[in-house]
This record gives structure tokens, C-alpha cells and sequence, in this order.
């Protein structure tokens, strides 16, 4: 009996030691594994490749060129807080309705109380009198804006311009002369494929960095959806959110190349920046004057070719037969406007300017822009089989806002 149960024992025993053994051998194997299950394919290069691409951890080491070009600016960029009251009525179905006169008398209120709307942005400072470059949609309609330093000061802002048109804005804060000033580059130099470092308040986080490249140049504001703006972005896939709005682009040197604007909800992966060339010529005007004055003509327009003019003239539902050319399609004639007073008609096809052909409506915006208050323009138009030349006057736009 004894020994029956001695034999029992050492059975058991046995089983238990295998059991260890064979976990043992499996976590060595699976140790031994891994490893080279994370290994990628061995890929033949030569010694000469590999000293011509250094790797991007080289490029971004931990004294890389993007801790320099934000230790350069950082102390420079702001976060703009805003505050406006909105008031507010009750709808006159309620304060006519007998039922409610009935309950509350004369005594129903016609006004609520106002709302108060918080807003949040960024900014840089560009002058040691205490000059802000921001966008203009951060400060808009705002009764009290507050701007924020690094260091933890804060002062009152005071918007002393702004314009809609494109979307900058300059807000004045009175500090002492020891502010940080950030460095203005030039737009005129960037490149796609530089270095694009994007630095403000996302989504109320302060001094947050992203970093990426240039993806495109001169990004016309009609294909952002924004027909309303005049501007050429810098398009970049630096990460720009709301709250990033104002603050500055910079490149690979610490210099600002651009204002970040976040104006695409929609816009996975990609941001678009003023170009800051731009912002040099409002900013001076705004400081100036308070204000931008934009040239304006008074149409609304598309794109035409030969193909989309056969389209349409096919078309048994168009209301208009148009010329089978290349030009500026006109689809809106503004009541009293320079067009309007010229004698320019729907349906009318612009095909150049002051001697120069056009084809896209983007060239005839900065044509315009370009042009100033109160010039003339050359206009070559075709209407039907005739071409003639037309001449306008451009006026200022805040007299047809």
C-alpha cells in the first residue's frame, strides 16, 4: 500500500517537472522569436548610400534644429483670449402669443439676458512696442481681449486693426520694452519640401509645437472654399487646429514664414498658413490706417473653356449661349457696382486684362488686387461673335460689404 502510494508520488512529480521543462524551453524559444519576427527583411545597400541619406533621427536628434527655431521664437508667441457679449430677444411667437401675455402680463420681458461667447487664439509679438500679429477671426466682435506671454504676464489688448478680407488683425498691448520679439523671413523664399515647424494654443493647450513640410505653395483661397478671402496660403501637414489660429509658421532657422490660420474643420492632416510677405504689407496699412483698402469690380465669375462653353450651349435649360473661348465666364453683375456702371453683362467672357490674356480666376483677383483704389483696367471682352474693350474703374470695397 505504501509503496503503491510511493509510485503515485513520484508520478506526479514527474508530470509536474516536464510541465516546467517544457514551459521553460517554450518562453527561451519565444524570447529567441520575437525578435527577429520584428526585424525587417535584410536589404542590400552599399556603404556609400547610407553616408548620402542620413536618417531622419539624425535630422531630429536631441539638440535638433527644432528646439533651436523654438527656443528662438517660443518666448515671442502669445495666447489671445476673447470675450463678447451677444444679446439676445425673445421671439416675437412668444411675446405675442396670448397664452404667454395671459400668464405673465406686462410684465414678460421682451430682451434676455446677454451671452457672454469666449474665444481663444494665438498670436506673436513683431515689435518691442508691443505690436501682435494674429488673425482677424480671432478678435472678431471681441469686447475684451487678453493676451497671454510664456512667462506668465498678462496684459489687455487693444485691436488696433483688422481685415476680414485677409484675416489678419494687429492688437496693441502696453508692457514694458523687454518683450520678445519674434524674426520675420520671407515667404518669398520657402520651398516645398522645407521644414514647417507650427507653434500657438490647439485646442487651449499652450506652447504646443507640431512639426512637417511645405506640401504646396500658393494654395488660392477658392480651392480652400473660401472665395470670400483674397490670399495665396502656404498648405502645409503640420498639424493646425483651432486654438493654433494666429500663431506663427516657422522655418528650419526660427524665422516666420507664415501666420496659421485654421479654417478647414474638414482638413485631415493639412493646414494652411498666410504667407507672412503678405502680412508685412497689411500689417504696416492696419497700423497705419486701421483698416485695408481692397480693390473691388463687382462680379461674380468662373472659369471658361471651349469644352464647359459647349456644354452649356448644349444645355436646352441655359439661359445664356456663351462663346466656345478661353476666359473669365461672367456669372453676376453687382447693381451699381464699376462692372456694372462699365457695361458688363452676364454671360460676357473676359479673355484679358490691360493687354495680358487670363484664363483662371484667380489671375484677375490679384490683377485687381494689385491694381488699387481708384485705377483703370483694360478689360477684352467677348460677347457673342464680337470683342470689344472695356474700361473700369475699381472701387473700394466696403462701399458694396
Amino acid at each position: 500500500m505504501k509503496i503503491t502510494h510511493f509510485s503515485k508520488s513520484i508520478r506526479q512529480l514527474s508530470t509536474h517537472l516536464l510541465a516546467i521543462i517544457i514551459g521553460v524551453l517554450l518562453s527561451v524559444n519565444t524570447l529567441l522569436v520575437l525578435p527577429s519576427q520584428a526585424e525587417s527583411a535584410p536589404i542590400s545597400v552599399d556603404s556609400q548610400s547610407i553616408a548620402q541619406k542620413p536618417s531622419s533621427a539624425a535630422a531630429i536628434g536631441s539638440s535638433s534644429f527644432v528646439t533651436a527655431a523654438v527656443n528662438k521664437v517660443g518666448k515671442a508667441v502669445v495666447r489671445i483670449d476673447t470675450e463678447r457679449q451677444v444679446s439676445r430677444r425673445i421671439p416675437e411667437a412668444f411675446t405675442e402669443d396670448p397664452f404667454f401675455r395671459r400668464f405673465f402680463g406686462d410684465s414678460l420681458p421682451r430682451n434676455l439676458p446677454p451671452e457672454e461667447l469666449r474665444g481663444l487664439g494665438s498670436g506673436f509679438i513683431i515689435d518691442k512696442s508691443g505690436l501682435v500679429l494674429t488673425n482677424a477671426h480671432v478678435v472678431d466682435k471681441a469686447d475684451k481681449v487678453t493676451v497671454s506671454l510664456k512667462d506668465g504676464r498678462k496684459f489687455e489688448g487693444k485691436v488696433q486693426g483688422a481685415d476680414e478680407v485677409t484675416d489678419l488683425a494687429v492688437v496693441k498691448i502696453n508692457a514694458p520694452n523687454d518683450l520678445p520679439v519674434a524674426t520675420l523671413g520671407s515667404s518669398s523664399n520657402v520651398q516645398v519640401g522645407d521644414w514647417a515647424i507650427a507653434v500657438g494654443n490647439p485646442l487651449g493647450f499652450d506652447n504646443t509645437v507640431t512639426l512637417g513640410i511645405v506640401s504646396t505653395l500658393k494654395r488660392p483661397s477658392a480651392q480652400v472654399g473660401i472665395s470670400s478671402k483674397r490670399l495665396e496660403f502656404i498648405q502645409t501637414d503640420a498639424a493646425i487646429n483651432p486654438g493654433n489660429s494666429g500663431g506663427p509658421l516657422l522655418n528650419d532657422r526660427g524665422e516666420v514664414i507664415g501666420i496659421n490660420t485654421a479654417i478647414r474643420a474638414d482638413a485631415m492632416g493639412i493646414g494652411f498658413a498666410i504667407p507672412i510677405d503678405k502680412a508685412k504689407q497689411i500689417t504696416s496699412e492696419l497700423e497705419r490706417n486701421g483698416r485695408v483698402a481692397h480693390p473691388f469690380i463687382g462680379i461674380g465669375m468662373d472659369d471658361l473653356t471651349p469644352d464647359k462653353a459647349r456644354q452649356i450651349n448644349a444645355n436646352p435649360n441655359s439661359p445664356i449661349q456663351v462663346p466656345e473661348v478661353t476666359g473669365i465666364l461672367i456669372g453676376r453683375v453687382i447693381p451699381d457696382s464699376p462692372a456694372a456702371t462699365a457695361g458688363i453683362r452676364i454671360g460676357d467672357v473676359i479673355v484679358a486684362i490691360d493687354g495680358k490674356p487670363i484664363s483662371k480666376g484667380e489671375e484677375l483677383l490679384n490683377i485687381v488686387e494689385n491694381s488699387g483704389v481708384g485705377q483703370n483696367l483694360q478689360l477684352k471682352v467677348r460677347r457673342g461673335n464680337r470683342t470689344q474693350q472695356i474700361s473700369l474703374r475699381t472701387a473700394d470695397m466696403k462701399d458694396f460689404s
